[in-house]
């Protein structure tokens, strides 16, 4: 496995903690679109190293439109020499609606076309095509000289897509470059709905698995103590019970039998009772959803139950030094 790390939005503890990162072995580095842009961190994190990836995982994509992230796909792919990935997840509709104010539609069939118009896009870049992209969700059709970067050394970036239903799995089989598995994620699920719709969209686009980069970060229940163990079992199932308060993933729940639980979560997320949420996820529950155990133990669960599927995953889990740190890193790769 490759291994990732996430490194927040904080831009002024991003050049020496990227710097660290790369010194500890680490693959590559992550941001996540929460409560900050994800772009500009891996700006300063090209800066500031030579040899991790660079990936956003994920930025929103229906945010934006296909010449935004066109764009800046290809200026963090340019000055990074090509170590850039954009992934891209399509969040839910009241986030694209209310928070973002962009229209909402069917969005598996629209993430397909986004990722269709980009390459379009940098197809009139890097090799001169004319620039003709006409879908349901988007037209391009106007590309100047004076638009056009100059820099393309380096080519696209490449996509991959977050998902969890079984639709927008098969677009990213089909059109993206890899795919990240969401971590609101089981085993159940992604055997009997993931892989084999990813199976599909592969097949649609005649090609293998082996072209294919699968990424999962698994939840991670583990701590330097007890005190810590506990904060970090606690953050995680109201992490659970966040992502299971949405209607959309009700079918991560079916695959383990707690389906019934999502109406309550959802009803519970609507009235802003946060903790009483995570109360309901059991240690059970958390152990489908993960690994829990000792820091040097960590590694040897993650290889014995996803390495058979995952090509990469996150070691972003609090452990007792860099050493030890760097021990899992070491782990994980050889597995």
């Amino acid at each position: 496995m490759k291994v990732d790390t996430g490194i927040g939005t904080d831009l002024d503890k991003i050049p020496a903690m990227v710097r660290d990162i790369e010194g500890l072995g680490y693959d590559g580095v992550n941001t996540a679109e929460t409560s900050h842009d994800p772009f500009f961190p891996l700006l300063l994190a090209a800066e500031h190293t030579e040899r991790i990836e660079l990936r956003t995982s994920i930025a929103v994509a229906f945010a934006r439109n296909p010449m935004n992230l066109a764009n800046l796909g290809h200026d963090l792919n340019a000055y990074s020499k090509g170590r850039f990935t954009l992934g891209l997840g399509s969040q839910i509709k009241p986030h694209i609606t209310k928070r973002f104010s962009m229209p909402w539609g069917a969005p598996a069939a629209q993430m397909r076309e986004l990722v269709l118009a980009m390459r379009a896009i940098w197809a009139s870049w890097y090799a001169g095509e004319p620039l003709q992209f006409v879908g349901d969700h988007y037209r391009h059709t106007l590309m100047t000289p004076a638009f056009m970067p100059q820099n393309t050394e380096y080519g696209a970036p490449k996509v991959v897509l977050a998902a969890v239903g079984p639709r927008m799995t098969e677009v990213a089989g089909e059109v993206a470059d890899g795919m990240i598995i969401h971590p609101f994620s089981n085993i159940a699920y992604i055997e009997s709905v993931t892989l084999p719709a990813l199976e599909r969209g592969l097949a649609k686009a005649g090609r293998s698995r082996d072209d294919f980069e699968l990424s999962y970060s698994n939840f991670v229940v583990t701590g330097r103590d007890e005190a810590e163990f506990e904060a970090n079992k606690t953050a995680v199932k109201k992490r659970i019970a966040f992502y299971g308060s949405t209607p959309a993933y009700k079918g991560v729940l079916d695959a383990i039998g707690v389906g019934d639980l999502q109406a309550e979560l959802n009803t519970l997320s609507k009235q802003g009772r946060w903790d009483e949420m995570g109360a309901l996820i059991s240690d059970e529950m958390v152990e489908a959803f993960g690994v829990v155990g000792e820091p040097e133990d960590i590694a040897g669960q993650m290889l014995a139950r996803y390495s058979q599927f995952a090509d990469r995953t996150s070691a972003s889990f609090p452990v007792a030094d860099a050493e030890e740190r760097q021990k899992i890193i070491q782990a994980l790769r050889a597995g």
